[in-house]
């Protein structure tokens, strides 16, 4: 593509405009011979300061917010244009051949419940024959491959990147999650969605958006401009949540809103439902049948996310009964409420519960299934969202036998000054424990389980890792788990 292609309708570049344009990025340490670099300002960085690195990389225009259109001394041409960050993701989508519209897309968004939801829907598509490829929390799949993920939602670059290799590998259709951030910084600009899921709206990521209104509003974006492209489109909202009532009574949504959720005013709804240990039992109703779904997924936030599947297959025009035959055998998301094999007589799991919502909606599901004590093990994430940390004490006190409150991903907090906000959120302090390392922390709960315990690990899921400082170190709950109940524990009561 030449560089005159590129730029049209978005800002002419004096000169080289007849250059063939070898990529699209907003990070001068990723340019090569023949890109394009779009500075972005008014985050960490000024991307305006890395002009002349990405010249020296091999840059053949620059393209940023506050600059004079013209050439540089140097020769480059520079565009000026009002909103760089637009730029990036429609000349990264241009680039790339537009290839969302190749794609039948699916976005999810929501603070609880995207993960699994995704990974649901990816199961259906696979099952109706429309090869799906998959970008979200845990992984970016395309074809054959799978790679672990960088984000939830990748910079636009390489956002439209992974969809142009999703078309190369012959998928038919793609599920991605879309998070706040994303929307915020307009990554997902220049993706026509066919649907669109929000799931729920509570308390996170209010170190970035600094209060739930603003948080509201930047999850609403999805669907603001959802059927403004040459695709019909539907908005499918969660009618249990206060949020989702609020978004789809939006009167200036152009795409046909299609409600989910237990209440009678759904569209697609759970009629009734059986919870137990083996998982969900759900009679369906919706404008395109009803029946019965089964599932393996406990919990009602689970009947919840069944619940948008079924929505999405309605909306895509998919065989519901297809969609129930790969519903009643899905396993829903990596680190979502896992569960570790043992032989000792009680259950462990693991989860990605790092919100007082998502933690206390584990515990509740727990709670109806365990014989014997609810051991669980938590902690809140180092320069994130501190309103939450005393709202997961608490919910820990309250949700739990036993509560051991831990380090999460500290990164460059003091862990113990982490816990001790935690701390302050619980009002019998005895009944919550300190252990700053986590990994001792799973061994004591794992120790001090007894024979119909449940002991739930929350916080981080799928991860591998753990962020201590400046350094990310390899630590996957489940292993640590499965270590502790191999070798047992010393811990005893």
């Amino acid at each position: 593509m030449k560089l005159v292609q590129l730029l049209e309708g978005i800002g002419l570049a004096s000169g080289a405009i007849e250059k063939e344009v070898t990529g699209v990025t907003s990070d001068s340490r990723q340019v090569r011979e023949g890109f394009v670099y779009v500075a972005i300002s008014g985050g960490r960085y000024d991307g305006r300061n890395f002009m002349d690195d990405a010249a020296a990389r091999g840059a053949i225009c620059c393209v940023g917010e506050g600059v004079t259109s013209g050439r540089r001394k140097d020769g480059l041409p520079v565009v000026a244009v009002p909103d760089a960050r637009l730029a990036v993701a429609l000349l990264a989508a241009r680039y790339h051949g537009s290839p969302s519209s190749s794609l039948r897309m699916v976005g999810t968004t929501g603070t609880n419940g995207k993960t699994t939801v995704s990974y649901l829907v990816r199961d259906i598509l696979k099952a109706a024959g429309l090869t799906p490829g998959l970008i979200g929390t845990v992984a970016y799949e395309f074809g054959e491959r799978t790679i672990p993920a960088s984000r939830t939602t990748p910079e636009a670059p390489e956002l439209q990147g992974l969809l142009a290799k999703m078309v190369r590998a012959g998928c038919q259709s793609a599920v991605m999650e879309v998070s706040s951030h994303a929307l915020d910084q307009k990554r997902v600009a220049g993706i026509d969605f066919d649907v669109a899921v929000f799931t729920n709206l509570t308390g996170d990521h209010l170190d970035y958006h600094q209060d739930m209104e603003r948080y509201f509003q930047a999850k609403s974006q999805l669907f603001r401009e959802l059927g403004g492209g040459a695709k019909s489109a539907f908005a499918l909202v969660n009618l249990d949540d206060p949020f989702g009532r609020r978004l789809a009574g939006q009167s200036t949504l152009e795409a046909k809103v299609i409600t989910y959720g237990t209440t009678i005013k759904a569209d697609v709804r759970a009629e009734s439902m059986t919870l137990d240990a083996r998982g969900s039992r759900i009679q369906l109703a919706t404008p395109w049948g009803g029946g019965e779904l089964v599932t393996p997924l406990m919990g009602r936030f689970n009947v919840s996310n069944s619940l948008a599947a079924i929505a999405v297959a309605g909306a895509m025009g998919l065989d519901l009964d297809v969609a129930r035959a790969a519903l009643s055998h899905a396993s829903g998301a990596p680190g979502r409420l896992e569960e570790v094999a043992t032989d000792r007589g009680f259950q462990v799991f693991i989860d990605y519960a790092h919100t007082d919502d998502a933690l206390s909606n584990v515990l509740l599901t727990l709670r109806e299934i365990a014989r014997g004590r609810l051991i669980v093990v938590f902690g809140c994430g180092g320069d994130r969202d501190r309103s939450k940390r005393p709202l997961m004490g608490r919910v820990a006190e309250v949700g739990a036998d036993l509560a051991i409150a831990t380090s999460d991903n500290p990164r460059t907090e003091d862990p113990a000054a982490i816990l001790a906000e935690v701390l302050a959120g619980v009002q019998h302090k005895e009944s919550v424990r300190i252990v700053v390392d986590r990994r001792e922390a799973i061994r004591q709960a794992i120790g001090l389980a007894r024979e119909g315990d449940i002991v739930l690990i929350a916080g981080k899921g799928h991860e591998h890792f753990q962020e201590i400082g400046s350094r990310t170190v390899a630590f996957d709950d489940r292993q640590v788990a499965q270590e502790a109940l191999q070798q047992g524990s010393l811990c005893r009561e």
